[in-house]
């Protein structure tokens, strides 16, 4: 099936402008003409054409001022220069002002269909590109992380007001929360949209190869290094590159990422040139950075570089109003990947999924949720579809610790360290929390270890 496609001719000449017609309208394409510029104009003022095919010498407005404003009423309008001159200038002024080609007459038949074939496969790839693009927006909308809680909403905020600038963002969550979809939620919403987004797990990666990874080698810089390879800080240039799992970066990393966050250049292991990079970081760790620093297994320096905005993600546990939204958005996405529409769940089902501690957070409930739509009969999730160790939690939780017999100190402790769990261990996320300061956290917290 051939694809449609548009074509004005402007042509002075009336019997160039019959064979022209001749041609385009054989291959299929609806065709339209105009004898010179001005009228050209009036034509495209009142439609958009998919091809222009113009002459460069004609009476009144000439083909590169009609070119030029082409340009101004449609940007994606694929204009073709005919000249029968040839000269480099004419060409050269045309490329200038946005032709796609030129052509030069006298000329072959099949030149002209050969261009329009090509500028139909381009067109295509274009749309496809952009089809692409627009769903990757719309799939990462800040708006589109599922959570209508206090702690979500803040989340939401922050995205929203952080997602246009430059800043390097540290994302503190622990694991199964979401980090990487809001870091794609940042870039998706940034001025580097159409740029690169690169993810990679520094804890998936060997120590001895991160550096490789991260920053590329040369030829021979090692053994096995048998071709020179492009690392991941130059892959993601002019995008994002987002780092999980930060914390787990040997000494020796930090040292290199410290001196890419304040040089803003790479060098590949084995290399002598620098490479200047343009890269916004986002960084995420499910540990506290905080007190690494205060052990000296993470480099202070960088902490402050990597902790410019920091963005916390609550645990499942703590937003449980999310729940019942959550537990609908994967039955919805997992009853069409099955092809079983409509799914719903039983409150029977609902009450133990609101009482478990999800130690797995978003994710344990996403594969809970696959597995409940894979195994249930009918379209409607019971508590029969559900793993028998959360039911068991669920109904332990129901029934609340035994308060009665805990001192005072004990029931605050317990409190204290339930809020840490909550927060990943971030003392001073739980400080806030708590309402206290961080040194009478820390002075609480060694009394209940002496």
């Amino acid at each position: 099936m051939k694809k449609s496609a548009s074509v004005l001719i402007v042509e002075d000449d009336e019997k160039m402008r019959d064979l022209l017609r001749k041609i385009i309208t054989r291959e299929g394409y609806p065709v339209e003409e105009a004898a010179n510029g001005d009228a050209a104009l009036t034509l495209i003022e009142k439609n958009v054409y998919d091809i222009v095919l113009t002459d460069v010498k004609m009476p009144g407005l000439d083909g590169i001022e009609l070119l030029k404003e082409i340009k101004k009423i449609s940007a994606r309008t694929y204009v073709i220069i005919m000249t029968a001159f040839g000269t480099i200038g004419s060409a050269v002024e045309a490329m200038k002002q946005g032709a796609y080609d030129y052509i030069s007459k006298p000329f072959k038949l099949d030149e002209i269909q050969i261009l329009i074939r090509k500028i139909l496969e381009e067109k295509a790839l274009r749309q496809e590109v952009d089809h692409l693009r627009k769903e990757v927006r719309r799939r990462y909308r800040f708006n589109n992380i599922i959570g209508k809680s206090k702690e979500m909403q803040e989340v939401f905020d922050l995205i929203e007001k952080i997602s246009p600038g430059k800043s390097t963002i540290l994302i503190h969550g622990k694991s199964g929360t979401g980090k990487e979809l809001v870091a794609k939620a940042i870039h998706y919403n940034s001025p580097r949209r159409n740029k690169p987004f690169v993810p990679v797990n520094c804890s998936a990666i060997p120590e001895t190869l991160l550096e490789s990874e991260l920053f590329g080698h040369i030829k021979g810089a090692f053994t096995g290094a048998v071709a020179t390879h492009v690392g991941l800080f130059e892959e993601a240039d002019g995008g994002t590159l987002f780092l999980d799992e930060v914390g787990e970066l040997s000494p020796a990393i930090q040292v290199k990422l410290l001196r890419v966050l304040q040089e803003r250049e790479i060098k590949p292991v084995g290399g002598t040139q620098s490479r200047k990079i343009d890269i916004r970081l986002i960084t995420a760790t499910n540990r506290d950075l905080h007190e690494m620093v205060k052990e000296g297994t993470f480099r202070e320096d960088l902490y402050y570089r990597l902790n410019v905005i920091p963005i916390h993600l609550p645990p499942l546990k703590v937003r449980t109003e999310d729940i019942p939204l959550l537990v609908r958005h994967f039955l919805t996405r997992f009853g069409k990947e099955n092809q079983r529409p409509e799914m719903t769940i039983s409150r029977e089902a609902l009450h133990p999924l609101m009482n478990y501690s999800w130690p797995g957070n978003i994710r344990e409930l996403e594969n809970i949720i696959e597995r409940a739509v894979i195994l249930c009969k009918e379209n409607e999730v019971t508590r029969d579809d559900l793993p028998p160790h959360l039911l068991q939690e669920s109904a332990d939780n129901r029934r609340g610790p035994d308060l009665l017999h805990l001192s005072l100190r004990e029931v605050e402790m317990a409190h204290i360290k339930r809020i840490l769990e909550s927060v990943g261990g971030h003392k001073m996320k739980a400080a806030e929390i708590l309402r206290i300061d961080r040194r009478t956290l820390y002075r609480k917290l060694q009394h209940d270890d002496a």
